[in-house]
């Protein structure tokens, strides 16, 4: 038999047919079952891992932290995912071998969470399971009242939290005040003060914005503040600022000066505190306003026959019963002379004219008296005496940070995404 010599043209065709039916025999093969682990449809885990909420209590306790445990030899865990209703995630870490995994942030109390686990067994089959489960909202709650009321104040008007139970702890105050949201439009920079354990104060570094809006609201609900003790319910706020209403009145001129956005509208012939009644210096709000309010000696310690008046047109700043008010009797002084019991004394006209102008949360800063000054907490709001750097040392967040910063905020007060 001859044969013919090759080409290596001839050689290079007989190769690429050989390698073209490997491949076609090879991918005949690709329709069948696939010895893969990981193509595998995953197995139900559930006889493989242990949940630490699995006590047979109806719910998990807040308090303690998320496990969950391979069992056995036969697998591992290879990842585990924990998300509230909103979807935001749970830090947590898994152990190199697998054997557990672990939850490193506080839960919420009263909160609906859902555990993904991932596993794998010793044939490298993957499994799974999907674990829902709530957290105990029976707890300590710490509920917070907003103040003032909802409305249209003054741009002095401070922002106020009443908690129902008291916090000490430095941590368990940054969890609050962390929790405390106040935004405001236009935005300015603001702080909480803690005025006591029960009660903070929010106010801006300088006075809030005319026509601004305010609002309030609370991320406390659920939260571990601390000591056993959860964030509870708490109605959001909204308030707004009218014009800017400043009152300066100088007790050593007897003159009060009325301004509406930085310009005069009214100069006011006054009367202040007399020696021994001298009226308080410094920055007040006014507290409320009330056309005729009854006024005795008894209740700045005099005798009872000292005096029994009915007062109108009476603007209050402090509790202990200072006000800008009308005061016909001694009209002769006003302009020359302090011949009050502690408030600041008026015409009848110019009385009426100051309460229908001014709001609640307006400003009256009273200069050059020989009274005391203007206590910042506990006698109504002196909350603006207070020199701003150290207002912020009042803040579990802001107090060491320089004027300006923003503290960080390391700690999970909710699982977030």
């Amino acid at each position: 038999m001859n044969h013919t010599p090759r080409s290596p043209r001839t050689r290079a065709v007989l190769s690429s047919a050989l390698l073209v039916a490997s491949l076609i025999a090879g991918l005949s093969g690709c329709g069948g079952p696939s010895s893969d682990p990981l193509s595998a449809k995953p197995y139900d885990a559930a006889d493989q891992i242990s949940f630490s909420g699995e006590s047979g209590a109806r719910d998990a306790d807040p308090d303690r932290p998320l496990q969950v445990t391979a069992k056995g030899d036969d697998g591992r865990i290879t990842d585990v995912t924990a998300t509230d209703a909103a979807g935001r995630y749970v830090r947590g870490e898994l152990t190199p071998d697998g054997s557990r995994w672990r939850s490193t942030v506080p839960l919420a109390a009263g909160a609906h969470y859902t555990l993904r686990v991932s596993t794998e067994d010793s044939g490298g089959a993957p499994g799974r399971r999907t674990i829902d489960f709530t957290t105990s909202s029976k707890r300590k709650q710490l509920k917070v009242t907003f103040g003032p009321k909802s409305g249209e104040y003054g741009v002095g008007q401070p922002v106020t939290a009443k908690l129902s139970r008291p916090v000490k702890d430095p941590s368990a105050r940054a969890v609050v005040e962390r929790g405390l949201k106040v935004d405001s439009q236009p935005a300015v920079e603001g702080v909480w003060h803690w005025v006591n354990s029960k009660t903070l104060h929010y106010r801006p570094a300088e006075y809030w914005p005319a026509h601004a809006t305010v609002k309030v609201h609370s991320n406390l609900k659920g939260i571990r503040v601390g000591g056993g003790l959860y964030g509870g319910d708490a109605k959001p706020l909204r308030i707004t600022t009218g014009d800017r209403i400043e009152a300066l009145t100088d007790s050593g001129t007897h003159q009060m000066t009325v301004r509406r956005n930085g310009q005069v509208i009214r100069t006011i012939p006054i009367t202040t505190g007399m020696p021994g009644f001298d009226t308080r210096n410094g920055t007040k709000v006014i507290l409320a306003k009330e056309s005729a309010v009854r006024m005795t000696g008894a209740s700045i310690g005099l005798g009872a026959g000292s005096y029994d008046l009915m007062v109108y047109w009476a603007a209050r700043v402090t509790q202990s019963g200072e006000y800008v008010h009308a005061a016909p009797w001694s009209t002769g002084s006003q302009g020359y002379a302090n011949v009050s019991h502690g408030c600041t004394g008026m015409s009848t006209e110019n009385a009426r004219w100051f309460f229908n102008t001014v709001h609640l949360g307006d400003l009256v800063t009273v200069v050059n008296s020989n009274g005391d000054d203007m206590a910042t907490f506990g006698n109504g709001y002196g909350d603006w005496n207070m020199a701003w750097a150290d207002w912020r040392q009042g803040s579990a967040l802001a107090a060491g940070q320089r004027d300006g910063s923003t503290p960080a905020d390391s700690a999970r007060l909710r699982p977030m995404a």
